[in-house]
């Protein structure tokens, strides 16, 4: 098992990915340096295997591939991921690595947002979205993390071991962060500058499609994880819809003694029973949703001890 294991996820990254390695040997020597090529049409892998990368290849396209197979390969006391395009300073990767191994966080965020982002980034609509999802996530699940959309992260074994990854694409850092707040494990944030991708160094990040797919990720997340708070909302949205149209049917029976709209009052009445019926899903469903947390509780147990059973054995054989 490695102490710290640094992963790149990269594709065409060849102008950059040699720098971003000679900064990781200098800010983190003792790293061991993992690059997994996605399918790069220029030199990445080639480069960095000369710059003294262990270098791996994931078919399958799409950075959410990228990082499922990183996880399921490279055994590490604390992981470090990282972009190959040179826009996060790895100066601040020890801190970082501190934190997982020293204070036992599971995940802690390297937040742009609060440092040079808005500055350095030059896509206006990239710093319009990533202030949206940051602001829906924090209001929708209770928390205050300050960068959502990082791909600046350190995680711990545990969080490596029990995230189950069902993202292929960009939406895996939103991902990431629902999964360590649903589940209440222990998150930092370390405030990290942000350099723009240098001249010639383009992003493989499409605003308006992966910005949707970020959308509908919460969306999912919000439903699976918070079921009851979802279908609650869905259920006072109909029930509204249905007394807002019932109020008249009603007031002109009273005037009148007489129902002049039959078929407002029957949509009304099976508008009002799919609003019990969404809130009466939202229980039954938030019931599996605590079963799940408690079957994580289980499995999160489970990976502790064979990691703890398995330095025990590297001890012991480093003893003899």
């Amino acid at each position: 098992m490695d102490r710290i294991a640094l992963l790149i996820p990269c594709y065409n990254e060849a102008k950059t990915i040699g720098k971003v390695i000679a900064d990781a040997k200098k800010y983190i020597p003792e790293a061991v340096i993992y690059v997994y090529d996605n399918n790069s049409t220029d030199d990445t892998a080639k480069i960095a295997g000369e710059a003294g990368a262990v270098v791996r290849h994931e078919y399958r396209q799409g950075k959410g591939n990228v990082i499922r197979r990183m996880f399921r390969e490279i055994d590490a006391r604390c992981y470090i991921m990282t972009d190959g395009d040179d826009t996060y300073p790895l100066e601040f990767a020890r801190e970082m690595a501190d934190k997982v191994l020293q204070r036992q966080m599971d995940m802690v965020v390297g937040d742009r947002l609060s440092s040079t982002y808005f500055t350095e980034n030059k896509r206006p609509f990239h710093n319009m979205g990533n202030s949206l999802v940051r602001m829906t996530i924090n209001k929708v699940f209770s928390c205050d993390i300050k960068d959502i959309m990082t791909g600046y992260r350190a995680f711990s074994y545990n969080f490596a071991k029990t995230f189950p990854i069902l993202s292929r694409g960009f939406e895996i850092e939103t991902e990431m962060t629902i999964h360590a707040v649903n589940n209440n494990m222990a998150i930092d944030n370390v405030i990290v500058e942000y350099r723009d991708r240098p001249e010639g160094s383009v992003s493989k990040l499409n605003t308006y499609s992966d910005g949707m797919k970020v959308l509908a990720t919460i969306v999912r997340l919000f439903r699976n994880y918070q079921p009851f708070k979802f279908f609650t909302i869905i259920s006072a949205v109909l029930a509204a819809l249905s007394v807002g149209f019932l109020i008249p049917v009603l007031v002109t029976y009273f005037e009148t003694g007489l129902v002049e709209r039959f078929p407002t009052l029957f949509v009304c009445c099976f508008v009002m029973l799919a609003a019990l019926q969404s809130f009466f899903s939202g229980l039954i469903l938030s019931s599996f949703a605590i079963k799940s947390r408690r079957d994580f509780e289980f499995q999160l147990n489970l990976v502790e001890m064979m990691k703890q059973r398995d330095e025990k054995n590297k001890d012991e054989k480093t003893e003899n």
